[in-house]
Formats: C-alpha cells, sequence, structure tokens
C-alpha cells in the first residue's frame, strides 16, 4: 500500500494507461479522482476501483479548458481535503501529415491538449499540493518526446514540450517537496492504435525490439514507483518504457 492515504488525480482514464494507472493507484491505497472528457468510460473505471474495494469518484473535465483544471483540482480536494499525486495522462493522436501540410486547426488541437493541458493540469494541481505539504506529479510523455516520427509534427513537439516543463517543475519545486517526472511510453495497446491497420501495426511491432507492443500495466508500474515515496531522490527525469525502442 505505497499510497496509503494518498489523494491522486489521473486524467484520461477512461482507458488505456490512464485506466491503467488509476487501478494501480488505487491497489496501493490511494483515493483516486478519474477524469475524462468521456464519461461512460470514466464511470466504467471508477466501478471497476469500487469494486475491487478502492474509493474513486468521477469527474469530467477536458484538460484544454483552464477552468475544468482548476474545477477538477477543486473537486478533488473538496472531496477528499488534499491532493497529493498527478498524473497527467490524456492525450491524442492528431493528424498524419509532413510539416509543411500539416492541418493548423489539428496543430492547434494537439498542442493544447497534449501541451497546454499539462501546464494547465499543473498551474493548478501544484498550489493545492503545496498546500498539503508537497506531492508528486508523473507527466505521460512519450518516446517521441525524444525522438521525432514522420508526419507526427505536432505530437513530437508537444511531447518535447511536455518533457522540457517537466524538468522546469522539478527546479523551480524540488525545494518545496514536489516531484515531478515523465514517462516515455513506446507503442502500447491502447485505443489510441485503434485506427491503425494491421499492416501498420506490424511494421511498429519491427520497431520494438523485444518483438512486440506494450501493455497499459506495464507502464502504470512505472508510473506508480514514480509516484512513490520508493523514488523520492528521483525529479526532472525522463523515463522510457519502451521495449527498446530508442536503443536502435
Amino acid at each position: 500500500m505505497d499510497l496509503l492515504d494518498k489523494v491522486a488525480i489521473v486524467t484520461g482514464a477512461g482507458s488505456g494507461i490512464g485506466r491503467s494507472v488509476a487501478l494501480i493507484y488505487a491497489a496501493a491505497g490511494a483515493k483516486v479522482v478519474v477524469s475524462d472528457v468521456q464519461e461512460k468510460e470514466g464511470l466504467e473505471t471508477v466501478e471497476m476501483i469500487r469494486t475491487a474495494g478502492g474509493e474513486s469518484f468521477f469527474f469530467r473535465a477536458d484538460v484544454s479548458s483552464p477552468a475544468d483544471n482548476a474545477a477538477l483540482v477543486d473537486a478533488a480536494v473538496a472531496t477528499y481535503g488534499a491532493l497529493h499525486i498527478a498524473c497527467n495522462n490524456a492525450g491524442i493522436g492528431g493528424a498524419s501529415a509532413p510539416v509543411g501540410e500539416y492541418p493548423i486547426e489539428a496543430w492547434d488541437k494537439v498542442i493544447a491538449i497534449n501541451l497546454s493541458g499539462v501546464f494547465y493540469g499543473m498551474r493548478y494541481q501544484i498550489p493545492a499540493m503545496l498546500n498539503a505539504g508537497g506531492g508528486t506529479i508523473v507527466n505521460m510523455a512519450s518516446i517521441l518526446g525524444n525522438v521525432g516520427f514522420a508526419n507526427s509534427a505536432a505530437y513530437v513537439a508537444a511531447k518535447h514540450g511536455v518533457v522540457g516543463l517537466t524538468k522546469n517543475i522539478a527546479l523551480e519545486y524540488g525545494a518545496k517537496g514536489i516531484r515531478a517526472n515523465a514517462v516515455g511510453p513506446a507503442f502500447i495497446k491502447t485505443p489510441l492504435l485503434k485506427d491503425m491497420d494491421a499492416s501498420t501495426l506490424d511494421w511498429l511491432v519491427t520497431k520494438h525490439p523485444v518483438g512486440r507492443l506494450g501493455e497499459p500495466d506495464e507502464v502504470a508500474e512505472l508510473v506508480l514507483w514514480l509516484s512513490s515515496a520508493k523514488s523520492s531522490f528521483v525529479t526532472g527525469a525522463y523515463y522510457p518504457v519502451d521495449g527498446g525502442y530508442l536503443a536502435s
């Protein structure tokens, strides 16, 4: 029970990595605020937590909205009395096109959710954590926060930005009891891949030396460690969980 009596927010917790993180947080003893724009899926995550004996509630929030992020934090504190942990996980894939043809609207949407959404989240999470005496933030970046990927300029730029933003939090708040780290998953079996055809998925597998795609639970295990006191001297770091993708 590494997170016993801690209060955690997980964005994008209705499916995929976010759901796995919410479940593992709850199993470790945390009270979990499940957030997503998909209410049905978010409520399903809450039900899974409660069925397993954990404490949780759902709060719908669009991370690209500063007001929604503020309301999410307020709801966590009002319900459970504090905020100690945040996993800023919500994100989208975006359009596929080279930079010279990338749709402006698609760029704006990806940046708003994948980068500004992380900033907005921390903008309101940090004051609440300071009030609680400290806290831990885990931001979901990607292997594409470290390298490029053709035709995914907005996603790559946003995830690189998440890594840089995480480093700044470590510098600014390390002495105030707040740690922040970024996780860089490779291609994981989540709804983000649902529109890819079989040949593309087969090609993606070849990019991972372990010979397969990752599972959400494998990412969640790393997030749990970074969220717990077991990683108490770790901050400002970027941790790939990538099946060897970045080794090539």
